[in-house]
């Protein structure tokens, strides 16, 4: 049940409007990034500055007039604002320029609501649309707000405006019901893998830093990844095998934005949790985007809104390619352990650094032993090999095998206390 929403290709208005306050600006080029993701074709971009919003139309009167005389010039049908609008302003404007108005807010959901594949993904869009669309509904009621008297409209009934509100109330909590169930479905995935001991890692990031051709390259799996906003949707589960770490679970979640809106990370709580319930998040960075600096704060901004803060991180730039004489590199913190990590997904460059960093953020300690084997401990052996720790093998002249490995510590003394082998 998504709502209505508009076709890609429509001639489109872009107002801008830049405030004195740093938490009230938002970004231009991303704005006109967000449109042609929606699939709208912006035919004029109207800017201006304010110290604070007009009450009533959010601009002042002359850009109003400015912005209703390029809508009738290029004939357009909508105009698009990069910030939240009220529902009276809304409707205000909608009176004057005489085609759809849609707030930064309302053009996320639609771009959501074209991405979305999953049950799950529908569900969880369709839930921030429709409480998104809950406090604006009037706009299309107006006519029918009052019942009145008249041949067949007599009576205790309700008006049309209260109808669609009970509706939208009873669909609101159905789905809230079916993600509690999805939620429920997730955790017991989480407990499975928990039992199992298989570390999981999430890739979160702001959109378009490269998530998902990150996740392709370590995984070699098939996600869709293009250059837009918000290309990824859908959470994607793949099991992944790290030398001297054995298996893992890597995650890749939907990216996150400036001011995104707290009605989607309401909606999406059930695949933000994967991020939150991690043993390591890997925080994707566009390193050759100017504004990196601003994104990794807002990514840090949702990941505290979700209780993920706590969760270890770490930082990976990527799009070195990008960068003029940026070599691949680990870099460490003062305890010495990876904090940076600087590569390209779409070339390799310094994934094997990724790789070496998350096995020795997510092993611990990992030791390098030598320790003895007899024949009749060929299990052993064999259980040494499937954990992908042996470095090398050495057979001695009484038949004994000696071999190097290199291992966790957690592993190793679970191998000492089950096995009761002696180290050398």
């Amino acid at each position: 049940m998504f709502f209505e929403r508009h076709k890609g290709g429509e001639c489109a208005i872009l107002v801008h409007v830049d405030f004195s306050r740093e938490d009230d600006r938002e970004d231009p080029n991303e704005f006109h990034e967000l449109v042609v993701s929606a699939g709208a074709d912006p035919v004029a971009f109207v800017t201006g500055s304010r110290h604070q919003p007009d009450p009533k139309y959010f601009i002042g009167g002359g850009k109003v007039q400015e912005v209703e005389q390029l809508v009738t010039q290029h004939n357009a049908n909508i105009v698009l604002f990069n910030h939240a609008l009220s529902p009276s302003q809304e409707r205000n404007l909608e009176s004057i320029f005489k085609c759809r108005v849609l707030d930064r807010t309302g053009l996320i959901l639609d771009i959501f609501a074209q991405r979305a594949r999953t049950h799950e993904g529908k569900l969880q869009v369709e839930l921030a649309q429709l409480q998104h669309m809950s406090t604006r509904l009037v706009r299309g009621w107006t006519h029918l707000e009052r019942q009145k008297g008249g041949i067949g409209l007599r009576g205790p009934g309700e008006t049309q405006l209260e109808t669609d509100r009970r509706l939208l109330r009873a669909r609101i909590k159905s789905i809230q019901k079916r993600l509690e169930k999805v939620r429920k479905q997730r955790d017991q995935g989480r407990r499975a893998r928990s039992r199992a001991e298989l570390p999981s890692v999430s890739l979160v990031g702001y959109t378009n830093a490269g998530k998902s051709t990150m996740f392709n390259a370590v995984t070699d799996a098939s996600v869709y990844a293009a250059d837009q906003l918000f290309a990824t949707l859908d959470p994607t589960l793949r099991r992944v095998e790290l030398p001297h770490l054995g298996p893992i679970v890597l995650a890749d979640t939907v990216g996150f934005i400036r001011h995104l809106p707290h009605k989607l990370v309401n909606a999406f709580q059930a695949t933000l949790e994967e991020a939150r319930e991690a043993d390591l998040l890997l925080h994707i960075i566009d390193a050759a985007d100017d504004e990196r600096l601003d994104n990794i704060e807002q990514v840090e901004h949702v990941l505290k809104e979700i209780d993920a803060l706590k969760v270890p991180t770490l930082l990976i730039y990527n799009k070195i390619d990008l960068l003029e004489r940026t070599p691949a590199q680990l870099e460490r913190d003062k305890n010495g352990k990876p904090a940076r990590v600087w590569c390209s997904a779409q070339t390799g460059a310094g994934l094997d650094l990724l790789k070496d960093a998350i096995v020795e953020l997510l092993a611990g300690t990992v030791v390098e032993a030598s320790l003895t084997i007899t024949p009749a401990q060929g299990r052993l052996r064999a259980k040494l090999f499937e954990l992908g720790v042996v470095q090398r093998e050495h057979v001695l002249d009484n038949g004994d095998t000696e071999v190097n490995i290199r291992i966790p510590q957690s592993d190793l003394s679970r191998l000492v206390k089950q096995e009761g082998i002696q180290l050398n």
